[in-house]
């Protein structure tokens, strides 16, 4: 068996989610399906992680197995995006990998970042790829705000009730807030996140940008790890996956 290692962007909007399910339309099912059509066996692939409906990738990170070598990559890759640009999938790579790599426990960081459109209009070129919030933002507060999240932490407050992992705690290694004209980037690296943790910071940091909250009662929330205290977690669609760290 050769384990070959593929990095994919994609839009999110219209899949169920990055991972199979039993209905609806994942994007992993999709580009196991075109890989299975190219190789002819089937093909069953392993991402970094789960990605909920909705949220895209910029460089999400994926292997696979399959029974014979492939030979000539650049060819393979360009059939592969041909069945899957359509499908407003792209493969932006693919490596030839040893059997002890693996996606996802291989990774050693993840970085997520999160679009804000800080704007009166509604985008429309840049539709369902960022959260748009008319009231101003203070990206100051934001960044106090982001500065007390990075350290060793019980990120409970921010973990969906759904969240499977055996423990909430986590290390934020990094926040960072920058602004460009009217758009607001938020990006957090970690080896690991919860389920919905980043689009819970982010709403909780939204609440403390706009003047709903103070430093104070970010705080107080944030250290509660009460999920009932928790702002409502930004919308799906202005989280990007950015990189997967090996």
């Amino acid at each position: 068996m050769f384990r070959y290692q593929i990095l994919i962007e994609y839009v999110g909007t219209g899949y169920i989610g990055w991972q199979s399910q039993l209905k609806g339309k994942s994007v992993q099912k999709t580009i196991e399906f075109s890989i299975t059509k190219i190789l002819k066996e089937r093909i069953l692939i392993v991402g970094q992680g789960r990605l909920d409906s909705g949220v895209h990738a910029i460089s999400q990170s994926a292997h696979f197995d399959t029974k014979n070598k492939i030979c000539e990559i650049d060819k393979f890759l360009n059939r592969l995006n041909f069945l899957l640009n359509k499908k407003s999938i792209a493969i932006l790579s693919i490596k030839k990998r040893n059997k002890n790599f693996h996606s996802r426990y291989s990774a050693k960081f993840r970085i997520y970042q999160y679009v804000i459109f800080n704007r009166g209009s509604v985008p429309i070129i840049n539709k369902n790829r960022g959260w748009h919030i008319k009231k101003k933002i203070n990206i100051e507060e934001l960044k106090k705000g982001a500065k007390f999240l990075i350290g060793k932490k019980d990120f409970s407050t921010f973990r969906a009730s759904t969240c499977s992992a055996k423990s909430p705690i986590r290390t934020l290694e990094q926040a960072k807030i920058l602004k460009k004209k009217d758009q607001i980037f938020i990006e957090f690296k970690s080896r690991s996140f919860l389920q919905t943790q980043v689009r819970s910071m982010v709403g909780c940091l939204k609440y403390l940008g706009n003047g709903k909250w103070d430093l104070k009662k970010f705080k107080e929330v944030a250290l509660s790890k009460k999920r009932n205290l928790c702002a409502p977690p930004a919308p799906p669609y202005g989280l990007f996956l950015k990189k997967v760290i090996y």
